[in-house]
């Protein structure tokens, strides 16, 4: 049975069945075409999915605007947003239907979101669903990020969005805890299928911090990460892979479990900390 066919998808979606949110660290886009301990985890998630999306929103780091915007799209292309890689990597696709309905539900719910057909599936969000739902047969749209707006409003915004679970979307950030790239060691990222040695201190430092606050459910101080000291402007020194991570916290119930699927720290200033709420 391939996991798309659950039985029972036509159930109303309620509190009892509401849908997860996920956190996904999608890393190197090389990650799109490599099996490894990261792509084998996610394909796992899509497998234990108890209940078929209706659709799958994506906030995702590569999708920044001024103001909010959801992608009402009906076919949405392939973004190929990334230069230097292998010629294997600009030939992979996923099409995958969008979902202009749940997109107009969306904006229906926060009206200060805006719909826009200039987008399509960037590779935060593609080179993540390939290993999810490789099949494609899950309709997927974006939410873009207010990149000049704070921190409060995106853990905010994500608040008044997580009554889409109720109603069978599946919600998934996009980005990485810790996101360094100018002192990435870059020298393999092409080649090895997957390197772990030596990750900075400070990196394990701020990824073993956030995963702390998220424990004690101190999304406060997580709003206010810089005050965290030096470790925290090393790994984030630009905000767009940190606040997915926001987004999602604020989709988080009082009651619900918060896991951590996969945990590594890669190329020495990458985290590919991954969080499941729900």
């Amino acid at each position: 049975m391939r996991v798309h066919e659950i039985p029972g998808n036509e159930e109303s979606f309620d509190n009892k069945n509401r849908m997860p949110v996920f956190f996904i660290a999608h890393g190197s886009p090389m990650n799109a075409i490599q099996n490894n301990p990261f792509t084998q985890t996610l394909g796992e998630i899509g497998k234990s999915l108890q209940i078929k999306p209706k659709a799958v929103l994506c906030i995702s780091a590569h999708w920044l605007t001024r103001g909010t915007f959801v992608c009402t799209k009906a076919t949405p292309e392939i973004i190929y947003d990334f230069s230097g890689f292998p010629d294997e990597l600009y030939h992979v696709i996923y099409p995958a239907p969008s979902s202009p309905e749940m997109a107009n539900a969306v904006m229906k719910l926060v009206p200060e979101i805006k719909g826009t057909n200039e987008w399509g599936l960037d590779h935060g969000c593609w080179s993540v669903m390939k290993h999810i739902f490789p099949d494609a047969h899950i309709p997927v749209f974006q939410l873009s990020i207010d990149y000049n707006n704070t921190m409060q409003y995106h853990f905010e915004l994500g608040k008044k969005l997580k009554s889409l679970r109720n109603e069978g979307v599946l919600i998934i950030g996009s980005g990485n805890v810790v996101h360094n790239l100018r002192l990435l060691n870059w020298s393999d990222i092409t080649t090895v299928p997957w390197s772990t040695a030596n990750p900075f201190d400070w990196a394990v430092e701020f990824d073993s911090w956030v995963k702390d606050k998220i424990d004690k459910r101190d999304f406060e101080s997580l709003m206010n990460y810089e005050k965290m000291g030096k470790a925290a402007k090393l790994a984030v020194p630009t905000v767009d892979h940190y606040v997915p991570l926001l987004y999602c916290l604020g989709m988080a119930e009082p009651e619900e479990k918060i896991t951590y699927p996969f945990e590594s720290i890669v190329f020495g200033s990458l985290s590919m900390r991954c969080v499941k709420i729900g």
